[in-house]
């Protein structure tokens, strides 16, 4: 894989991990202020959050490069036996 794919993959990995941790360990405000949504989170810890996703995003990376690499999977091949 080349660089360019390479960030592509892992900003794609980034963002899909980051979203599947934002409900962990979210709690609501027990009195929210006037203007302020009942369901918004008292600590949303999104800098811990991040930190985590990236190193997440880190292993699936390598993980998803070693499988196009070894060619476990490969489109082009999967292309050729259809011929």
């Amino acid at each position: 894989m080349d660089w360019v794919s390479g960030v592509v993959v892992y900003i794609l990995l980034w963002w899909w991990v980051f979203f599947m941790t934002l409900p962990f360990g979210v709690k609501p405000v027990e009195t929210p202020g006037e203007g302020h949504a009942a369901s918004a989170p008292a600590r949303p810890m999104l800098l811990r959050k991040a930190m985590i996703t990236s190193v997440i995003a880190v292993v699936l990376w390598f993980g998803v490069d070693w499988m196009i690499d070894s060619g476990v999977f490969s489109f082009r091949e999967m292309v050729a036996k259809e011929k």
